[in-house]
């Protein structure tokens, strides 16, 4: 099968499947928090091919794939290195929906596949000197720039600035770049709007179906403040009961709260979910200045709880994240076992 599908590794899906049902594996960190770090300039982003753009550029992450792969090179690897099992490519923005802020929509199926080969080049470098332990690139699909199922306008609650059709075929094209440029699996996260998610998800299967095979769906969601419930008005059980139709191979929040506050609703997915769960939470909640500030040790401390108590598969950070936070993580879920699964999974890959 394979042969006649030069994109689908059915060794790494199998070997994703093994590792998973030894271990808790983990994602990689945040990259913005990373990328802040260059402090790179307009020039950087720019780079010689978009010298002569006609719109500013600067803070266009997704970009760097092109302009600096050097940079996000060294984020992927900084992170395998401190432990991570899954890199997220650098993609979280690449749709023509949130490129139309930069006028770059013409470039975006090369934006994901791009991306998806330099994470793929980076995780078999590493796979290279630790060949008992594979790693894998989870194809990135951000919640884009707006929301389906809420107004933008207080004054005109029935006004949408996008639509189902347009999401479909933004996330049809950006799903294509990523599995031509080597994805293992596709995660659709930081998920606020579940409308939005909904057509993510329809895209991808649209492009597995002209395709003739499909690869193993992540889905994350975001508990977006205290109230425990996403910005399109979902619990975290009614969440997974609207995506759990497309048979992913795990459910999980990320983003918006730190793990202290995220804790009591992985609990209810793990609870509920026939499939893996996963939680990548940013490094505490937001200081006055919008900057992050736990601890590795702290929030290491926090997640290995989380696994001990059995609600874990999968697990990263999100916003303000670090390898240090990574290599912390790796170390506390080292040895426990991964959340058991229900007698009655049917998870496809």
């Amino acid at each position: 099968m394979s042969a006649h599908l030069p994109w689908l590794n059915p060794q790494r899906v199998r070997a994703l499947h093994d590792a998973l049902s030894q271990r808790i594996l983990i994602i990689d960190g945040a990259m913005g928090t990373m990328v802040q770090g260059y402090r790179l300039e307009e020039g950087d982003y720019r780079g010689t091919r978009f010298a002569t753009h006609e719109h500013d550029l600067k803070g266009n992450n997704d970009l760097l794939v092109l302009t600096r792969p050097d940079v996000i090179g060294a984020i992927h690897t900084a992170y395998l290195e401190a432990g991570a099992d899954l890199i997220e490519t650098n993609t979280f923005n690449a749709t023509s929906i949130s490129q139309a802020d930069y006028r770059l929509e013409h470039i975006v199926y090369e934006l994901n596949r791009e991306g998806a080969k330099l994470a793929r080049a980076c995780c078999d470098a590493i796979e290279a000197k630790t060949p008992d332990k594979p790693r894998f690139v989870i194809g990135v699909l951000g919640p884009t720039s707006r929301t389906a199922s809420i107004s933008p306008d207080v004054n005109d609650p029935g006004f949408r600035n996008t639509n189902f059709e347009e999401l479909r075929l933004a996330y049809r094209e950006a799903t294509a770049g990523l599995i031509d440029g080597g994805a293992d699996l596709l995660m659709v996260e930081t998920i606020f709007d579940t409308l939005n998610a909904k057509a993510a998800l329809y895209a991808i299967e649209e492009e597995f179906d002209a395709r003739g095979a499909r690869l193993p769906i992540q889905i994350s969601g975001t508990i977006t403040d205290l109230s425990g419930r996403t910005l399109s008005g979902q619990t975290a059980e009614a969440f997974y009961a609207s995506v759990a139709h497309s048979r992913p191979l795990s459910v999980g929040l990320n983003c918006a709260l730190g793990a202290k506050e995220l804790r009591q609703y992985v609990d209810v997915l793990a609870q509920v979910a026939d499939c893996h769960v996963s939680a990548h939470p940013n490094a505490g909640l937001p200081n006055a200045f919008g900057e992050y500030d736990e601890t590795p040790e702290d929030m290491a401390a926090l997640i290995g709880e989380f696994a001990r108590s059995g609600l874990l598969n999968l697990v990263g950070g999100c916003c303000g994240t670090t390898p240090a936070h990574i290599r912390a993580i790796a170390d506390a879920v080292a040895g426990v076992a991964p959340r058991a699964l229900p007698s009655s999974l049917g998870i496809a890959a």
